[in-house]
């Protein structure tokens, strides 16, 4: 018996499309869904016909209420790491497999440094105006001798210090275990959160949602910003107070702001930050190339197919469920 799979929010229909595909054609049914819901009892209705579920990174969240009404799921292939968005202690008591892929290391940076200039340059603002026929509608500033301030000093957020020093920034960073001689380490100045967001020029966002980080940037932070000052987040949207972030921006108490992550996505038609002038807005684009869905979905095929030889996944963040009840859930669906 073919098991189905779902591949949830592939937007361009993208994930479904990747060619690693073709190795399971045989052994599965393959559908993919181009939406994001959001009301809980409308994704269970969505769910409950499949075995397996491929989340693409946090686009949809699977809660302890949600994985309990899913009784014939057995693998949750995740592409990326397990970042929040399954409640791992509910899948593994529920006996239900899941597993992670690598990723693209470099789509965050460069997405993060295409943001940076984008916004000191103005570039889609002069895009558009040259489009409509204007010509040079506003001025924007040199990054040379500004101040770049990193929040989060980890992987992504030293490449992007790298990058402040290239272009001739001072870099100062805060993590909340950063100390002096690691910021040093990066070629960055360690300083408390407040300080940071008091003498950054740019402001970027590198750090992981958790309980601890959610929120973390407040309208404290935000209000203390330089009038002529940027803020940049590619990380997570619920890092930020966004409803003072758009005052912020309406009231022009910053010069601007360019953003790839939202409370809520898609962003809502309606939300206050598409009719704002002076902040740009990407898709929550930063790991979406064909190198990085190249790993992601050749990942989880992979690890799809070694559950369905019967083979524990190399990737498996749960290993522990296919001796337990995984393997009775197993049993089960393949009888009906």
């Amino acid at each position: 018996m073919r098991k189905r799979v779902a591949v949830l929010d592939d937007y361009q229909g993208a994930g479904v499309s990747e060619p690693h595909w073709k190795q399971l054609e045989k052994r599965i049914v393959l559908d993919g869904y181009r939406d994001t819901l959001h009301d809980e009892n409308a994704l269970v209705r969505r769910l409950l016909p499949y075995e397996i579920v491929v989340l693409i990174r946090e686009r949809t969240c699977l809660s302890a209420s949600i994985l309990r009404q899913l009784p014939r799921l057995e693998l949750l292939a995740l592409t990326g790491k397990n970042s929040g968005q399954v409640d791992l202690e509910a899948a593994t008591s529920l006996g239900i497999l899941v597993t992670q892929t690598k990723s693209s290391g470099a789509s965050p940076v460069e997405m993060t440094m295409g943001l940076i200039l984008a916004a000191a340059h103005r570039i889609p603002q002069e895009h558009m105006a040259v489009r409509q026929g204007s010509w040079q509608t506003g001025v924007g500033f040199d990054l040379a001798s500004k101040t770049l301030g990193i929040v989060g000093l980890g992987r992504i957020g030293r490449q992007i210090a790298s990058f402040g020093k290239f272009v001739g920034m001072r870099v100062i960073a805060w993590s909340p275990h950063l100390t002096g001689s690691k910021a040093a380490e990066a070629g960055a100045e360690y300083v408390s959160l407040d300080d940071l967001f008091l003498e950054s020029d740019v402001v970027t966002l590198h750090l992981r949602l958790s309980e601890r980080t959610k929120g973390i940037v407040t309208a404290r932070q935000i209000f203390s910003m330089k009038p002529t000052a940027c803020f940049v987040n590619t990380a997570r949207g619920d890092l930020v107070d966004e409803e003072s972030l758009v005052t912020a921006l309406r009231e022009r108490r910053i010069q601007a702001a360019a953003l790839d992550v939202f409370h809520t996505e898609p962003l809502p038609a309606d939300h206050a930050l598409r009719s704002l002038d002076n902040v740009i807005l990407t898709p929550h684009m930063g790991y979406v190339t064909a190198e990085g869905y190249e790993a992601f979905f050749g990942g989880a095929v992979e690890n799809i197919s070694a559950y369905l030889d019967g083979r524990t996944p190399s990737a498996s963040v749960n290993p522990e469920v296919l001796s337990g009840p995984a393997s009775r859930r197993r049993t089960t669906s393949e009888s009906e």
